[in-house]
């Protein structure tokens, strides 16, 4: 069954929003109030059209800026199917794992690095430690619906609570820094972006160049000590940063 069926798809033909992108806003509300689930196949594109009294070249336009945005994907011998919403995150101070998790992403993460190593010069700054002194970096890779979404890489201090890699898979780094008695207070944050490197297209599933989103994070507890090195890379198809901006007065 169809289920573009089941939702009230209109278009205004005064309105000067070309048709096109109406339906494609319509249809991505619904991918992202899950009215469209991941893995539903969208039906016929003659039969929408037909429905809506639109083109198929029309339908097809909408249908493939959401193919871009990563929301849907068209599989030979399978037809359109719904993939995901992508996630917007707000700039706050949450965790990876939370977020997910409230946009109903169902997280998973696995585990690549969790081992002791020389403080670099960078690292040291962040954390304010002696450079070539010991601290913690983990390498995880978080996943959503079974796709890769972000690559992670973190740097703590030694000894700041035990890095057990199972609990690592099984929750994010903030909860069990809460967990083990740590109030986050504050974070200072940089956002970018850049190519791709081979190793890291071959992570995240993505072609060798292609655009990624950056994030650095040095977290702070409400001691004012840095408790959390992060340099983050995410698949801009499936995740975004969204932003508040004030009027300063």
């Amino acid at each position: 069954m169809d289920p573009t069926a089941a939702l009230d798809l209109r278009v205004d033909r005064s309105s000067p929003v070309p048709l096109y992108f109406q339906l494609s806003q319509q249809l991505e509300a619904a991918i992202e109030r899950g009215d469209l689930t991941p893995g539903s196949l969208l039906g016929n594109e003659i039969e929408l059209a037909a429905r809506l009294g639109l083109s198929r070249p029309t339908v097809r336009q909408a249908i493939q800026s959401l193919v871009d945005k990563g929301l849907l994907v068209r599989r030979r011998g399978v037809g359109t199917q719904v993939v995901h919403s992508q996630v917007k995150r707000p700039l706050e101070l949450s965790s990876l794992y939370d977020d997910l998790e409230a946009a109903g992403q169902r997280p998973a993460t696995k585990v690549l690095v969790n081992t002791v190593v020389q403080a670099t010069a960078e690292v040291a700054a962040a954390l304010g430690v002696t450079e070539g002194g010991e601290v913690h970096r983990i390498e995880r890779l978080r996943m959503a619906h079974g796709e890769p979404m972000a690559y992670l890489v973190n740097h703590l201090p030694p000894g700041l609570f035990d890095l057990d890699t199972a609990q690592l898979e099984a929750t994010g780094l903030y909860r069990m820094m809460r967990s083990a008695g740590i109030t986050l207070h504050s974070a200072r944050q940089s956002i970018g972006a850049r190519r791709a490197t081979a190793a890291e297209a071959d992570r995240l599933a993505e072609e060798e160049g292609a655009p990624l989103l950056t994030m650095r994070r040095t977290t702070f507890d409400d001691t004012g000590r840095a408790v959390e090195f992060g340099d983050h890379t995410y698949r801009p198809a499936r995740y975004s940063f969204e932003f508040q901006l004030l009027v300063r007065s």
